[in-house]
């Protein structure tokens, strides 16, 4: 039996190691599944409920590996249905390759069914790699340059394969002039900046009194490095979202997240340093870094194109982050005054007193911090976590903490709605052994979560541990966007945008032989995680949570969080009522500007 080009090029994805790829099947890449079929479904087709998720699961799958994700869709709808989980991956530098169908090569041009312009519509998403095959000879060379690329660059490649071209019989590339012939090696050296430069970077660490230092997930496989630079030089340590799981929380020292979602302890760091070291991290948000001209700063990134952005850095070092600190460290003064160590550790403790103390606050029926809180402790030390976007995030960022060789991340900088569910299956494709959370909110769940919990019950059995969580924020409302409206706009709850229909999450996840568990008032959170976290089945866990908690901002001052509060008791003035004297007097002593 001959091989065809859909043969060789599973065959080609099992030599780079690929394990699985999560698609969708359709006509457009039929000489692909018959080539999966022929061999025996190696590397494993995962099938998602719609090719957005199958994106996103190649994304989670990526995040939490560090392995490439590989994802595949017929042509046309297909192909368009893949892009916001592509992006997700883009923005984020995650290393995934997309493999669609297109119409064959005799009806390209013609305006033929399901004809679209592929190479226009990823032209962005896959900037750096999208290539149509249209001879068998190109492969194996795209292919491998997909990959390569991907892997390399940290970022979305594209191989667009026509229909028609599946089915021929493959031939290789040979000795011959206009002829591309390709290997499978993929190894290069880490670089490291000019000595000269880390001296510089060294001076301005050693004339700084008060460090702060930023990570992000550039930083992920430099903790000891960070941790033996924040000791020297008495700095805290603040992680962008998508680095919080690069130090753990445990720390005394280390302040959590920054920004919007952040923490207090991170937001006074910034404000308060001389001296700022980035690592790892293209945080955007500027206004949660120091004033300009008030510190001293450095960046250490192992991209050049995203080097020197955000901040008037006086030194950009361009290199992997461990090798650079390594060189970096030998070079920094050992600081003897820890009065700027022993503040950062004090507001630390504060800080988490006051979250204990918010998490505890009444709400009707129970309040979102409290189930976060509630989940922080009772966490494996192993766990991965997935947040949605939302105010799941905010929760997520603020109450759990990271420890042991716990794995979270979110979609950090789309920030779109949807990928908690679908990044804690391709997680446990890869990870099968380790038990996963998908922390997300009805609003994200009525969007896809529902339908990917099909695909959990599909595949469940086969993991190795069966410990997958779905905990779904339960309170009717697009509570994001809600506040936002309320704090950035200042007007009340829009209903026909923003209220949700009622579902019984618990009980459709029971329909599909899941365990499901439902929470309505403050005194079942804790034992609903207990028995969530023992249950020898996936579980989505239902909590009824109140929408009228508000996000605090960690910059928020009183009179802001007041004129939110406002809006609300201008739509229900008892409740609110109470509500906003509840915070107020558990919240205010966290709030500078308290009247």
């Amino acid at each position: 039996m001959s091989t065809t080009v859909g043969d060789y090029v599973l065959q080609r994805l099992r030599d780079w190691g690929v394990e699985q790829v999560f698609g969708y099947a359709g006509d457009g890449i039929n000489g692909l599944l018959s080539a999966w079929q022929k061999a025996d479904n190696q590397p494993r087709f995962i099938q998602a409920r719609h090719e957005e998720m199958a994106a996103f699961e190649a994304v989670g799958y990526a995040k939490f590996t560090g392995r490439v994700g590989v994802c595949t869709a017929t042509s046309g709808p297909g192909a368009i249905h893949l892009l916001n989980g592509l992006y997700d991956a883009k923005l984020d530098h995650v290393p995934v390759v997309a493999i669609v169908g297109q119409t064959a090569r005799s009806a390209m041009g013609g305006s033929y069914q399901q004809e679209v312009d592929l190479h226009t519509l990823f032209k962005d998403v896959a900037a750096e790699y999208c290539e149509t095959v249209m001879v068998a000879e190109q492969l194996p060379n795209v292919l491998d340059r997909a990959i390569r690329i991907a892997t390399a660059r940290r970022t979305v490649t594209a191989l667009i394969i026509p229909s028609d071209l599946q089915e021929l019989e493959y031939a290789a590339p040979s000795h011959a002039f206009k002829m591309v012939p390709s290997s499978m090696d993929l190894s290069w050296s880490a670089s490291v900046p000019d000595p000269e430069q880390v001296d510089r970077a060294a001076e301005i660490l050693n004339a700084g009194d008060r460090v702060a230092i930023l990570v992000g997930q550039g930083a992920r496989g430099a903790a000891a490095e960070v941790t033996e630079l924040a000791e020297l030089t008495g700095a805290g340590v603040a992680k962008a979202l998508l680095g919080k799981d690069v130090l753990s929380d445990e720390l005394p020292w280390v302040t959590g997240s920054i920004g919007l979602l952040g923490t207090r302890p991170s937001y006074e760091l910034m404000t308060d340093c001389d001296t700022l070291l980035v690592v790892g991290s293209n945080f955007p948000y500027s206004q949660f870094l120091p004033e300009f001209g008030k510190a001293r700063a450095i960046q250490i990134d192992l991209d050049p194109t995203m080097i020197g952005m955000r901040y008037p850095f006086e030194v950009n070092l361009v290199g992997d982050a461990a090798r650079t600190l390594r060189a970096l460290i030998p070079l920094v003064r050992r600081k003897e005054d820890r009065s700027w160590r022993s503040g950062i550790e004090s507001n630390v403790t504060r800080w988490w007193e006051v979250m204990e103390r918010r998490a505890h606050t009444s709400a009707d029926p129970i309040n979102p911090e409290l189930v976060f809180h509630e989940l922080s402790a009772r966490l494996p030390s192993d766990a991965i976590l997935a947040a949605d976007s939302g105010s799941a995030a905010n929760w997520y960022a603020r109450h759990v903490k990271i420890r042991g060789t716990m794995r979270g991340s979110l979609s950090g900088t789309l920030a779109t709605m949807g990928p908690g569910v679908p990044y804690v299956i391709g997680a446990k494709f890869g990870l099968p052994d380790r038990p996963c959370y998908a922390l997300v909110g009805d609003g994200a769940m009525q969007m896809n979560g529902l339908n990917e919990l099909i695909t959990i019950a599909k595949y469940w059995q086969e993991w190795a541990d069966p410990r997958l969580v779905v905990a779904v924020l339960h309170n009717n409302d697009l509570n994001q966007v809600t506040w936002e409206l309320r704090a950035m706009g200042g007007s009340p709850q829009f209903l026909p945008s923003q209220e949700l229909p009622e579902f019984p999450y618990a009980g459709y996840a029971k329909l599909l032989g899941l365990h499901g568990i439902t929470a309505e008032k403050p005194e079942e959170v804790g034992p609903a995680w207990d028995e969530a976290l023992r249950s020898d089945r996936p579980c989505v866990v239902e909590f009824r949570t109140d929408p009228a908690v508000p996000p605090i901002p960690p910059h928020a001052t009183w009179d802001q969080m007041e004129k939110a509060l406002e809006s609300i008791v201008r739509g229900d003035s008892d409740r609110a009522a109470v509500i906003k004297e509840g915070f107020k007097s558990k919240v205010q002593e966290f709030l500078p500007g308290k009247s």
